[in-house]
């Protein structure tokens, strides 16, 4: 079933990331979105937010284009972060803060998911990314 998605990403993939972001963020989540730096997917898209997945679709498209400076960025970070002593670790995850709600950037290599979320507690964000993170790292394998 590969062939319904833009990027290619199988549905178990697919899937999987959608359980991910449900578990950890529960009602909150409004969608979640799988891109490359060429592609992207709105793999989940909460019933009340758009009148049709092609509307969905273009008002992803310009996040989807800014988001993919992190293909860029988070190696840059992860080696910022190793030259000094006494660092703050990797680059793991993006979280921006809107008035109404979140957007969650997570890469690993050339693949990458973004969560959109109502307001909630920021602590939710870490599980649902840690899970997410594995299963692009897995699939890249």
């Amino acid at each position: 079933m590969a062939d319904k998605y833009h990027t290619g990403i199988g549905s178990e993939l697919a899937e999987g990331i959608i359980g991910a972001a449900r578990t950890g963020l529960g009602d909150t989540l409004r969608s979640v979105v799988y891109f490359t730096p060429s592609a992207f997917d709105v793999v989940y898209l909460r019933s009340d937010l758009y009148e049709s997945p092609e509307a969905a679709r273009t008002a992803k498209a310009r996040l989807v284009d800014f988001e993919t400076v992190g293909f860029a960025e988070s190696p840059v970070r992860s080696a910022l972060a190793a030259e000094d002593p006494v660092g703050i670790g990797d680059y793991e995850f993006t979280v921006r803060f809107h008035r109404d709600g979140f957007v969650v950037r997570i890469l690993e290599g050339d693949h990458g998911v973004l969560l959109t979320t109502d307001a909630m507690d920021v602590d939710e964000f870490e599980t649902a990314a840690a899970t997410i993170s594995t299963l692009l790292l897995e699939s890249s394998a």
